[in-house]
């Protein structure tokens, strides 16, 4: 089997394309490398053909290391008909792939059920050998197919009772355009869990790209007495979107007594909201976007898996996969594993990843 990749500059035909794809992920939409583009990395897009059809789409981000190398990732990709295309896709890259391309970084936007050991994860597709992912890995998903009861009905009864609360209380969650809401929710909550964030730049020009050509980038925050409490940054296409990034805020508000106020609920009322608005608006699949490889009650990941784990028990793994374009590639991969050690080192005290 021959694949061809035809690079477009037509983002509306590129993003038609990944969204009309079956396996696909907002990921691979042309808002995402924009972004990229805003931390000086360089979005290249392609359409995948065979015999004059198009049969896949791939965003490949091109990040610059040291003078002489740099690496292409297609994250949350490419987009396919089907994964047996894979190892062609592999000799379609090599063609297109400069010199001083060291490495490809694949991530196939298949979810493999993390509960079923009767389905073992893929050692490799061809040439790919499975790898480090550089998107969390190890996630939770919600099928959002089922009808409203339903879906309320398949919640824990912790998050049914909260989100009761929620609404006993008056706390008001939806699409939300206050930008500068979600960013007091968003920093606070990286400060509290000394987790790293990108510069503002990254999520402003995130939230207008992804609206730009066919994708959608949106919030979603739930307001008490309309104050933001908690709420998220979404990015969709095609019949998924992706909860990326969001957290929340302790409410230390007083009553006229000099009260505090009861306890909201609102992290419960944004989750719950979110996932109605989506398939409201025709989306099949929510991801929750990362719970930690390893439980460790002690961590604040294990409270963020804690909360996503009553709105949906679906944890899935997004595995990853390298091709290796030059020699210089396996010393590559431990100097990219030894900076990240040195990042998270230095943010965090820690030298594990968050998830």
């Amino acid at each position: 089997m021959r694949l061809t990749l035809q690079e477009t500059t037509d983002p509306r035909v590129y993003d038609d394309a990944v969204s009309r794809l079956p396996i696909t992920s907002a990921l691979q939409g042309w808002g995402y490398g924009e972004a990229r583009r805003a931390l000086g990395q360089t979005p290249v897009r392609y359409l995948i053909t065979r015999d004059g059809q198009t049969v896949g789409a791939v965003q490949l981000i091109r990040k610059r290391l040291v003078p002489g190398f740099s690496t292409l990732y297609a994250p949350r990709g490419p987009a396919l008909e089907s994964l047996d295309l894979l190892p062609a896709v592999a000799d379609a890259v090599k063609k297109i792939a400069r010199p001083t391309d060291a490495l490809l970084k694949i991530e196939p936007p298949v979810p493999l059920p993390a509960n079923d050991d009767s389905r073992a994860i893929p050692e490799s597709y061809g040439p790919f050998q499975r790898a480090a992912t550089e998107q969390p890995e190890h996630t939770i998903v919600a099928d959002l197919r089922q009808n409203e009861d339903e879906l309320f009905a398949g919640l824990h009864s912790m998050a049914r009772r909260n989100v009761r609360t929620a609404q006993k209380l008056g706390v008001v969650a939806g699409r939300d355009d206050d930008f500068e809401a979600f960013w007091e929710i968003f920093t606070a909550t990286n400060e509290r869990a000394k987790l790293g964030a990108f510069p503002r730049k990254y999520y402003e020009t995130m939230l207008r790209e992804g609206n730009a050509h066919g994708g959608e980038a949106y919030l979603v925050l739930a307001r008490s007495q309309g104050k933001a409490l908690a709420g998220g940054f979404f990015l969709a296409m095609g019949k998924g979107t992706y909860y990326l990034f969001g957290g929340s805020v302790r409410d230390d508000r007083v009553d006229d007594a000099g009260q505090p106020f009861k306890d909201a609920k609102a992290p419960d009322a944004f989750y719950w909201n979110a996932m109605l608005d989506a398939k409201r608006r025709g989306y099949e699949l929510f991801d929750f976007w990362g719970i930690p490889r390893e439980l460790d009650e002690s961590k604040h990941s294990f409270g963020v898996f804690k909360m996503k784990l009553k709105f949906s028990e679906q944890r899935v793994w997004y595995p990853a996969y390298d091709l290796n374009l030059n020699p210089a590639a396996p010393v590559i991969v431990k100097a990219l594993r030894w900076r990240k050690t040195q990042n998270n080192l230095r943010k965090r005290g820690s030298a594990e990843d968050v998830l």
